[in-house]
């Protein structure tokens, strides 16, 4: 189930701060329209990694075939 609520409601944002969950984001609409999405620091941290991750892979993108050790010596694992 979505959390989607008007910005209007932040005037409790305690309240709607606590609904803010790991896997439960909170988006905010402004004018009938989405405009925020309110996460847990656990999922942002989460996310910024898979964006490095891909950020990674789109920087070894070639013609060249990788083996399992050359991939985890890579990203240092």
């Amino acid at each position: 189930m979505m959390n989607i609520k008007p910005v209007s409601e932040l005037r409790n944002y305690n309240k709607i701060l606590g609904e803010v969950k790991p896997s439960q984001p909170l988006f905010l609409t402004k004018n009938g329209h989405g405009k925020y999405a309110v996460i847990d620091i656990e999922e942002y941290e989460r996310f910024k990694l898979g964006l490095e991750l891909l950020e990674k892979l789109e920087n070894t993108k070639s013609d060249k075939i990788y083996d399992n050790q050359d991939v985890m010596k890579e990203f240092g694992l």
